[in-house]
């Protein structure tokens, strides 16, 4: 294993230092082999970093292989920092941005003027942005992008000249996503035409209006194709993009057979959660023709299904893990999953596991009404394209409860079961405070009533369809029994 991922690492660094030379080549400029050398291999390791799962070397070459040399240079580039994804900004990176950004309690900010060098890449990166000298950066609003992208104007300046560099990073601006219009209407393509325009004046490129808006439609065909999985035909491959990223902001998803359940339940609940916040419009970007009316409405409308089959497959997933982390609180407060529903499959393990215990249902009780509905039931049941390395792709007990009950029913317990986990966070929270605080009474008073709202909520659910998934649970626990006397495991019932 850790000779195919060095193999991979130094082929994707051969990859990247191709594209770096031949862009570079193409723009007219002449680089230091050694510079871009140490370029290619900054990209590659950060890109491999622990928790990218997504954001990796094949991402940013697939975001810029359709593009100009422009465009694969900021391809290459664009996701360079991700703060809450590698947990700060990596030693090979940090050298690059360092005089120009501080950490102040836990913030990145731009340093004061007096702090600053005199540097025009870092002037040029900032006024592209709309940022400010001594702001503070806002990891959801343009913070990863615009050091990225100071990255790379400090990366290519040895080579590029500032016209075309300032290109490159209006590009990496462009990817800063889900951005609405402003107060005064005007899009994020638009506010970045305007910046250009000063841009062009105080650093003297002499652009044109023209040249300015050919610059933002390239910028807008670069962000498109970064976030073009929204838009994919099969919403089955969308949804597996969608489980890449889970792991990236809970980095507690890596230890695939000892994640809580209360923790694989948070993370469906912060996707599902912004799931229903995004709206198509906010995906795809526009600027005057680029794309044309056609293929932007062709984006809209898949990128609005797959929202639609992605807010219904996790709200279904949601209160699946709803009910088995009710049933945990019988146990113990923080339940590693594993022990709930049984190892994961994968991985050569031979434990038991809970979908073994759950019965078919060839005949639905109550089958979907919609095509939406059936589609999900399918992604459900037969499961997303791709198993990922800390979940398996279906989706066995959802698959059960929604065959048992129904969609309808499903998004009325949903709305039960988001109580519940208020209810039952706030329990963990006051006991973990009691127990700091030494005050036995009270935090045990605090179980008592992480289970009183795990039992509240149990009681709303159906009956039958709860004691089959408890007596699931109970069979996997049943496995560990008769494994550790040397027996074979009970055979389902």
């Amino acid at each position: 294993m850790e000779l195919e991922q060095h193999q991979g690492l130094a082929q994707d660094q051969e990859r990247c230092l191709a594209q770096l030379n031949r862009a570079i080549q193409q723009l007219g400029g002449k680089a230091d082999p050694v510079r871009v050398a140490r370029t290619a291999e900054v990209i590659i390791q950060t890109m491999t970093g622990p928790w990218r799962y997504f954001h990796t070397p094949e991402h940013i070459f697939e975001v810029g292989e359709k593009g100009d040399a422009i465009e694969v240079l900021a391809a290459l580039f664009h996701d360079l920092v991700y703060v809450q994804v590698d947990q700060g900004v990596s030693v090979n990176i940090s050298a690059y941005i360092s005089p120009f950004v501080k950490e102040v309690n836990g913030h990145l900010m731009i340093r004061d003027r007096l702090e600053l060098p005199s540097d025009p890449m870092f002037e040029m990166v900032t006024q592209i942005f709309g940022l400010t000298v001594g702001q503070e950066l806002v990891p959801t609003a343009g913070q990863n992008e615009y050091l990225s992208a100071l990255i790379a104007a400090k990366c290519l300046e040895h080579c590029l000249p500032p016209d075309v560099i300032a290109q490159i990073v209006a590009c990496i601006e462009a990817t800063i996503p889900f951005r609405g219009k402003s107060e005064a209407g005007l899009s994020a393509s638009d506010r970045l035409y305007g910046r250009l325009l000063q841009t062009s004046q105080m650093f003297g490129f002499s652009w044109s209006e023209d040249e300015i808006a050919i610059i933002v439609k390239r910028s807008v065909r670069l962000a498109n194709r970064d976030v073009e999985n929204f838009a994919y035909p099969s919403s089955a491959d969308f949804l597996n993009n969608t489980w890449n990223l889970l792991p990236e902001t809970n980095h507690d998803l890596a230890n695939f057979n000892s994640y809580t359940v209360n923790g694989y339940r948070d993370s469906l609940k912060k996707m599902e959660g912004f799931m229903h916040f995004l709206k198509p419009d906010l995906v795809f970007q526009r600027f005057q023709d680029e794309p044309d009316e056609m293929t932007y409405q062709g984006l809209i409308a898949r990128t609005g299904k797959n929202l639609e089959v992605a807010r219904l497959y996790l709200g279904s997933k949601l209160l699946s893990i709803a009910v088995i982390e009710a049933l945990s609180w019988r146990v113990g407060r923080e339940i590693p999953l594993a022990t709930m529903m049984g190892e994961l499959p994968f991985r050569g393990s031979a434990a038991a596991q809970l979908e073994n215990y759950l019965p078919s249902l060839a005949a639905i009780p109550h089958p979907p009404e919609t095509e939406l509905e059936w589609e999900v039931l399918g992604l459900l049941e037969k499961g997303r394209s791709e198993s990922s390395t800390y979940d398996i792709k279906n989706s066995p007990v959802a698959t059960f409860m929604i065959k048992s009950i129904g969609f309808n029913e499903a998004r009325r317990l949903l709305i039960q079961a988001k109580e519940f986990f208020n209810q039952a966070d706030a329990a963990r929270k006051s006991a973990d405070a009691a127990w700091k605080a030494m005050d036995t009474p009270r935090q045990a008073q605090e179980y008592y009533n992480g289970v009183q709202a795990a039992e509240d909520f149990l009681a709303k659910c159906d009956r039958a369809v709860i004691e089959t998934i408890t007596n699931g649970v109970l069979y996997v626990f049943e496995s560990r029994k008769t494994a550790m006397r040397g027996l074979n495991f009970p055979s389902k019932v």
